[in-house]
């Protein structure tokens, strides 16, 4: 049934078939036969696609509304025409895909549009938690627990709560999701395949998308992951369904989406030694090395549990008015009207809830410092949480562009938020709960329109609540011109923010870790950052600079703590790409200093680079891109991980490592034949080549041995 390209099988048995393919796909037994099925299908598409003339054996005559017609006038059924008229072999061409994607914000609703998802170059990487140029460390595995070594790029907010923010390769937000609208129904199979049945990867990823018409549109995003890990006790299991619906009317706008998330995680605490990856032969007597799943680890039992649900609302009402577009004037047609939005009334709204949950039996000497909960029974931890939070957001605009005074759009708005939290007492019976209200109100000033110059400016300030004396602004503005036959842009971005550190940061109970502090003070961050981009040469370079007052952090015990005076960060940026022919090298080279490397490290430099060849094949529709890459961060003493809380700490006093200086190698083949995307990798293929003495993602998780990964993603467009 996957093969709709060249059957005549009904849409709706289509949607059928891709349900039921999910579902078995989720059964482990099923896993074992996904890999055959799939490689049989690629084939198979791939030889039929290839002897694809790409030539029109028709003479197509067009008539005055657009509709393909005989020579009679006779309207023509495209999907029901051969591709060779002279062939009794029937390929199902259908209508000419024609779909767009977008991004809505979760303040206002703004729709932004984005590429569609056809990644043709480096789609090896895009499956990888360290992420596309390397900037993450991770715990080794699959979907693991990530931060970024790259400081702007990390996340502030520390939305929904802080236990779900290290799973950022997995847990995405409403304003990361991708909607979609199109003139056929759209589905994408995606799937990701590492290593043995033992120890293994994969992922298995459906996206399906159908309009009723031209405004409604509704779909949904499956996504299935199961890393069984290469060290002990390691694995990971992942879970997320969003089904969607939008409306995209000239006056109404509406978009709804579901996201359910289960997220569990095995957690090891890493190996006991890392003599087992820097010298084997001092723990072994003599043995060269280790096999992953040999180097025992601090945990065997320990397990996080997180499950992450939100409903996510906006739309917007827009009034105008309807005026007649400009026509030829020997045109005798009817004018053709369109609709100018003047003024926009917008609601959003966004109910989630949460709960983390992390379990052990392990019998561990000397690891935790304290115990609250049940202290008789130090080795079995039964930690939970949970919070659930409705924001609403009311809002007015007058938009840009209705007439030529208005030269950018002018929003105002106020919003609502109440959170409750449950925690555990420390009488390991009754909970503690907590509730707070924020209100907010705010604006937003942008002009979008034009090809020159744009900007945006948008702030908040509390006005009710938790919020009281909190705020948040930040602006952005784009210049672009030509320079010869270049386009150069020069962006400027700016952030002032004075906010509160999130609930879990405040207060947090468990058996091993407990805090309260209402007192603790509002963190006061600005940021300044240009970029410039040369779109001809392939350069971006980009420059900015953070000031942190009273930043917030976990110390050495993994317990949160303030730091009074000023943080700065500097950081520079350059990518660079060249070409000659079909070699291509690209390259991304960052460099950060922080003020105070002890409250907040950092590597001095991250580096990416990119070798690789891109040449066409088969008639010029295949398109193939062989090469390898590398990344490597210069040593520092990264953050470490504290199991019980899921949280990225410092370095205990007692434990000092240093990781970095390391290089790792993938070597790639990435093929892209129409609608079928295709990769095989060798990852870390320098594993034992070199020495391994900082071959570490985080201190005491090594990074995974060599191994072969491939994927392959296919669109369907009926």
């Amino acid at each position: 049934k996957l093969l709709c390209s060249i059957t005549a099988q009904p849409t709706f048995n289509f949607q059928l078939s891709t349900f039921n393919f999910l579902v078995l796909s989720l059964r482990p037994i099923m896993r074992r036969f996904l890999l055959t099925y799939i490689l049989l299908v690629i084939v198979g598409q791939l030889a039929i696609q290839a002897q694809v003339n790409p030539n029109n054996p028709y003479d197509d005559r067009i008539d005055e509304f657009g509709n393909i017609v005989d020579q009679y006038g006779n309207q023509i059924d495209p999907a029901m025409r051969p591709q060779n008229p002279d062939s009794s072999n029937v390929e199902i061409q259908g209508l000419p895909p024609k779909l767009y994607m977008w991004h809505i914000s979760e303040n206002l609703g703004t729709v932004t549009r984005t590429p569609a998802d056809t990644l043709r170059l480096n789609f090896q990487n895009t499956n990888l938690t360290e992420g596309m140029t390397g900037h993450y460390n991770y715990l080794s595995n699959m979907g693991a627990p990530r931060i970024s070594r790259i400081f702007f790029d990390r996340d502030a907010t520390q939305e929904p709560t802080i236990f779900m923010q290290p799973y950022s390769f997995f847990f995405i937000r409403p304003n990361e999701f991708n909607f979609t609208n199109s003139n056929v129904p759209y589905t994408n199979l995606t799937y990701y395949k590492a290593g043995s049945k033992v120890n293994g990867e994969e992922r298995f990823k459906a996206y399906f998308s159908v309009n009723a018409n031209k405004q409604l549109a509704f779909g949904f995003n499956i996504d299935y992951l199961y890393g069984r890990g290469y060290y002990n006790h390691s694995s990971t299991s992942f879970f997320n369904a969003a089904p969607f619906i939008s409306y995209m009317g000239e006056r109404y706008e509406g978009t709804l989406l579901y996201s359910y998330n289960y997220l569990k995680n095995n957690e090891n605490g890493g190996i006991t030694d890392d003599n087992y990856v820097k010298d084997p032969e001092a723990v072994s007597g003599g043995q060269q090395s280790y096999e992953s799943i040999n180097m025992p680890t601090v945990m065997s039992t320990a397990t996080s549990r997180n499950s992450d649900s939100y409903v996510f609302l906006a739309q917007r009402y827009k009034l105008g008015f309807h005026r007649d577009l400009p026509q030829e004037e020997n045109d005798t047609l009817p004018p053709v009207q369109e609709f100018v939005p003047v003024t926009s009334f917008i609601h959003t709204m966004q109910v989630e809830w949460s709960k983390h949950k992390f379990t052990s039996e392990d019998q561990l000497k000397d690891y935790y410092q304290n115990t609250y909960i049940k202290p008789g029974v130090p080795y079995i931890v039964d930690d939970s949480t949970s919070y659930i939070g409705v924001k609403n957001t009311l809002g007015i605009s007058l938009l840009e562009g209705f007439n030529k005074y208005a030269k950018a759009g002018l929003t105002g708005f106020i919003s609502h938020k109440l959170s409750k939290y449950e925690l555990m007492n420390k009488d390991s019976v009754s909970i503690d709960r907590y509730t707070e209200n924020e209100v907010f109100v705010g604006g937003e000033l942008s002009k979008r329109q034009g090809s020159i110059l744009h900007y945006h400016a948008i702030g908040e300030v509390g006005l009710l609540g938790k919020a009281i004396g909190q705020f948040n602004v930040k602006g952005d503005l784009d210049l672009n011109f030509r320079l010869g036959k270049d386009t150069v842009s020069l962006i400027a971005r700016a952030t002032v923010s004075n906010t509160l550190p999130s609930f879990y940061m405040r207060h947090y109970h468990s058996k091993h870790f407990y805090w309260d502090d209402d007192n603790m003070d509002k963190e006061f961050r600005t940021r300044i950052e240009g970029e410039l981009n040369i779109e001809h040469w392939k350069t971006n370079l980009k420059a900015g600079v953070e000031n942190i007052k009273n930043y917030t952090y976990f110390n050495q015990q993994a317990l949160p703590e303030q730091f009074g005076g000023n943080i700065q960060v500097l950081s520079a940026t350059l990518s660079q790409d060249f070409k000659l022919g079909i070699l291509h090298l690209d390259n991304e080279v960052t460099w950060q200093k922080s003020s105070n490397s002890t409250i907040l490290p950092l590597p001095d430099l991250s580096l990416y680079h990119n070798l690789y060849i891109d040449f066409k094949l088969a008639k010029k529709v295949l398109s193939v891109q062989l090469g390898a890459d590398a990344r490597y961060f210069t040593k520092y003493h990264a953050p470490a991980y504290m199991p019980a809380t899921g949280q990225f700490h410092l370095q205990p006093t007692n434990d000092q490592v240093e990781i970095g200086g390391y290089p790792i190698v993938n070597v790639y083949a990435n093929l892209h034949l129409k609608r079928t995307r295709f990769f095989v990798m060798m990852y870390h293929v320098n594993d034992g080549l070199i020495n391994r003495p900082n071959a570490f993602y985080a201190p005491h998780y090594p990074i995974n041995p060599r191994l072969l990964k491939f994927g392959v993603s296919w669109n369907f467009y009926d």
